[in-house]
């Protein structure tokens, strides 16, 4: 069975890169550009991991992020944060469960996927 991963990216370009590079992986690939309605999308796909872009590290940026972490029925799920931000490690502290940098790197991207994977 194909591991799971539902991204959630702002922007369209990256969105499809990252995509393309999942499937390339092996993995089964849900995206959304927006969180409407997320919730909802995450619990009928199941990952097993999600990629969330975050812009802000301010509380209403990780409003989604600590949103994930405290809904019971998903806090399970490991979060990894795509951002920009200088100081993205503080989201460690907050809700994330590991953090990629952009611009990531492809095979940095997958070596922390791969080992969220192995923590569910």
């Amino acid at each position: 069975m194909k591991k799971r991963i539902f991204v959630i990216e702002k922007d369209d370009d990256i969105l499809h890169i990252i995509e393309h590079i999942l499937q390339e992986e092996g993995y089964e690939v849900f995206t959304s550009t927006t969180e409407f309605g997320i919730f909802e999308q995450i619990k009928k796909s199941k990952p097993h991991v999600i990629l969330l872009d975050v812009i802000n590290t301010t509380p209403r940026g990780t409003e989604l992020c600590r949103a994930i972490k405290a809904a019971n029925e998903i806090r399970h799920i490991p979060v990894i944060v795509l951002s920009t931000h200088l100081k993205a490690d503080v989201m460690k502290e907050v809700c994330a469960d590991e953090i990629v940098p952009k611009p990531f790197d492809i095979n940095k991207l997958i070596q922390i996927v791969e080992s969220q994977l192995l923590t569910t």
